[in-house]
């Protein structure tokens, strides 16, 4: 159960971690491409928080050098591939079927929490594991 609780509260940490970079994103840029921009510094910004949270405190999982940090990493943002495409889907579909900001995130929230409760199933099985040993 507290691991259940931990994630969750990761996963709302990396949701606003998320939406405040978007709209910071679109308070400082409005020229072209300034939703799809801010959507993808958001992005970025989630991926890395839950990444760095999930590690230590979901995972306990401990790399052993740059270049194994750098394998792991780059296979947390493979699996986040098909869940960031559910994310998009809600947010963007949000968006044009409401043309609202609030709406947009609201879309982007509902989106995300898809994605992470998929997203953890992968990690599980293809991410973190130990010398062949699902964590």
């Amino acid at each position: 159960m507290n691991l259940l609780l931990s994630y969750c509260l990761f996963a709302v940490f990396a949701t606003i971690a998320n939406i405040v970079s978007q709209d910071v994103t679109l308070r400082f840029y409005s020229g072209p491409f300034a939703l799809i921009m801010s959507v993808g510094v958001g992005t970025a910004i989630g991926l890395v928080t839950k990444y760095l949270l999930d590690k230590r405190y979901i995972f306990r999982y401990r790399t052993s050098g740059i270049g194994h940090e750098s394998k792991i990493f780059m296979l947390y943002a493979v699996m986040g591939v098909f869940t960031t495409s559910v994310f998009w889907a809600f947010e963007f579909g949000f968006h044009f079927i409401f043309d609202d900001k609030i709406m947009r995130y609201l879309g982007g929230i509902i989106g995300l929490a898809i994605g992470y409760w998929i997203k953890y199933q992968l990690d599980k099985k293809y991410v973190f594991i130990i010398k062949g040993i699902k964590c």
